[in-house]
């Protein structure tokens, strides 16, 4: 194991102070799953359509969102919020999603439960499943679409679990597409939809990039946003708030201006000093690692580089990791691959080539 110490001149910054209505609120890094700021962030509570965020990527992840889905008697059950599809109507899953996303349809999530998973029962279940695969470990779907049940009961997560889900989401290129779209027209079997995207903060805030709205009498609101600004990529979570939107807003401004987004380290001059048992072959990453930091914690970040001696392996196997520490916390882990050298092609030997010609 290598620890490189690196220093940045420190200078001091004021810590903002924050003035919020959220019960349970969040700010975290995208790239990194840095906490940035937390308020009740760990109860778990009723998350109402922010719910259709996990709807749309197990869709996404498991079907092609260009085959055509037909609703069937399943929507029936839809209340509340709907792009009202008919029995029969039939139109591709991603206008579906756009439907979901934007409008947040509940109709549609029926629609996508059931063409995706064969029945809404089965698509929970890997709703469920996914949650766990990413870390959402305080999360349990009962639906697709977010609203209680009749006995009072709904999809229960909190603000950490959802900016999980947020940040897993927005790796996602299709996501990304969907949720920042502020107009869209779709066209069904048998009619055309034109839809505004209920997330005002796509023309509140410059710097947004997407997200979900939500709300029930018992949840109250909930959003899930999306903000960047020079490299710094930011998912906020409030659940229950009177006033979300302003919240997100006063938020992203402040972590902004408060954080930087620093370049740690560089994939085109990286290298492991004094290392000396892959001698003979370049070790490499394949990505730069930024990470968001305010300015007197750029002299605390450290890199520890650990390295396996493999014996056998073949070119870019990954021997290591880097590993970007903020005091004991990582922030980040970058692996780290071998680049294997081409052996060189062996001169014949003098001698043996003269005596190759008097044979000949």
């Amino acid at each position: 194991m290598k620890k490189v110490i690196l220093f940045f001149l420190f200078l001091s910054f004021p810590i903002p102070v924050f003035a919020l209505s959220a019960r349970n609120m969040i700010a975290m890094d995208i790239d990194t799953h840095r906490v940035l700021y937390e308020k009740n962030a760990y109860d778990e509570q009723l998350i109402a359509s922010t719910t259709k965020i996990m709807t749309a990527m197990v869709a996404i992840l498991n079907c092609d969102i260009e085959s055509d889905a037909t609703a069937s008697n399943t929507i029936l059950k839809s209340f509340g919020s709907g792009i009202y599809i008919e029995v029969g109507e039939t139109m591709k899953l991603k206008d579906l999603l756009y439907g979901l996303l934007l409008r947040s349809g509940n109709d549609a999530a029926l629609a996508i439960a059931e063409y995706v998973g064969k029945d809404v029962d089965h698509f929970v279940l890997m709703m469920n499943q996914l949650a766990k695969k990413i870390g959402m470990e305080h999360t349990y779907f009962i639906n697709p679409h977010g609203l209680e049940n009749n006995e009072g009961k709904g999809n229960t997560s909190t603000a950490y679990d959802m900016a999980l889900l947020s940040s897993f989401a927005m790796q996602n290129e299709t996501y990304r597409t969907i949720v920042s779209t502020k107009q869209y027209v779709a066209k069904s079997s048998t009619k055309t939809y034109s839809w505004t995207n209920k997330n005002k903060l796509l023309t509140l805030y410059e710097y947004t990039t997407g997200g979900k709205t939500g709300f029930t009498k018992k949840a109250k609101r909930t959003l899930v946003s999306t903000a960047s600004k020079d490299n710094k990529n930011i998912t906020i979570v409030t659940l229950n708030d009177p006033d979300d939107w302003q919240d997100h807003q006063t938020m992203y401004e402040d972590l902004f201006s408060t954080y930087d987004s620093v370049k740690v380290v560089d994939k085109n001059t990286f290298q492991v000093e004094n290392e000396t048992y892959y001698t003979k072959e370049k070790l490499y990453i394949k990505n730069d690692v930024h990470i968001l930091l305010k300015e007197e914690e750029k002299k605390e970040i450290t890199l520890d580089i650990r390295l396996n001696k493999l014996k056998n392996y073949e070119n870019d196997t990954q021997v290591g990791t880097i590993q970007v520490k903020l005091k004991d916390q990582i922030l980040k882990e970058e692996p780290i691959y071998v680049e294997k050298t081409k052996p060189k092609e062996k001169k014949e030997n003098f001698f043996k080539k003269i005596l190759g010609w008097f044979k000949k």
